[in-house]
């Protein structure tokens, strides 16, 4: 008896959060070790599902690179990154779509379907929903000498999202799973980080939440502790001052250019924690660090 009670509490916690958030957006980036372990996968397909059911609408994104590179491998193509990202030529270019839309996509899509949801597989290219373009990295040289500019390749950043088709698949209940590549003015495939492709999502849909499933607990301060909210001024001190580094920083940035472009709250939440949605998003505490404006 004493378990149902608890159960019942935990229900009644969540009432004000699901009355908040009926009929509005999440947008969540899938990846790191939720996408890898069997349980986590299930525990996600639900938790994608459960929001669904009680009038909320997910959109996902999902990353990839695990499989990637497994991909690449298997061909014995080297990969090489630049700031973390990696350079991709037309033959790298083939096989990151292959398996982002081809095979880890439908992977999620066929998931969420298996546990009772509706979901679509999308890529930036369907409905033209992500337009992108070249991205390129300037790197400083001495003082008497130009920049150099870093060819990636087909590597993209978000130039614009027509969220068309998004509109047109919620009107029917269905749940967006998108692949993180992006589409030229001249109509070729951008690889685009999964991170900045939600981000920039979320911004167009006026999101109420950014979830971005990482491989840790949240951002963390400079003894190691959870820093569970911060406003953009306070992120970008802590960068400044070195207390956010790696790839931490990319992923703040990310949140924060989400709420600065009107997204209520962007969080960094631990994937690898069963249910880590539900809790973030149903409790009064949740998990996490969340960024606002």
């Amino acid at each position: 008896m004493k378990t149902a009670v608890e159960k019942a509490k935990v229900l009644i916690e969540s009432l004000p959060y699901i009355k908040n958030f009926a009929n509005k957006t999440v947008v969540i980036k899938y990846g790191g070790h939720a996408m890898v372990d069997e349980a986590l996968k299930s525990s996600f397909a639900l938790d994608i599902i459960l929001l669904k059911y009680i009038g909320i609408n997910p959109v996902v994104v999902h990353g990839g690179g695990p499989q990637i590179n497994e991909f690449l491998q298997k061909m014995n193509i080297q990969s090489s990154y630049v700031q973390g990202m990696r350079v991709t030529d037309g033959e790298t270019m083939d096989v990151v779509e292959m398996v982002l839309v081809g095979k880890v996509n439908k992977e999620i899509v066929s998931l969420i379907n298996y546990h009772g949801g509706k979901a679509v597989g999308l890529s930036g290219r369907d409905g033209d929903l992500v337009k992108a373009r070249k991205m390129k990295i300037v790197k400083s040289q001495l003082a008497d000498a130009p920049p150099e500019i870093i060819d990636l390749g087909r590597v993209g950043e978000v130039t614009s999202v027509n969220p068309d088709i998004l509109e047109t698949l919620d009107a029917k209940d269905f749940i967006p799973v998108i692949a993180p590549v992006g589409v030229g003015e001249d109509g070729r495939s951008f690889n685009i980080n999964a991170d900045l492709v939600a981000g920039a999502i979320a911004a167009k849909l006026k999101a109420e939440k950014l979830v971005l499933l990482t491989d840790v607990e949240g951002v963390l301060d400079k003894d190691r502790a959870l820093i569970p909210s911060l406003t953009c001024a306070q992120a970008e001190e802590r960068i400044a001052t070195g207390v956010i580094v790696g790839g931490m920083i990319p992923k703040v940035r990310c949140c924060m250019a989400a709420v600065r472009d009107g997204v209520k709250k962007a969080h960094i939440i631990d994937g690898r924690l069963e249910h880590s949605l539900l809790l973030e998003i149903f409790t009064r505490q949740g998990i996490g660090s969340e960024v606002l404006a």
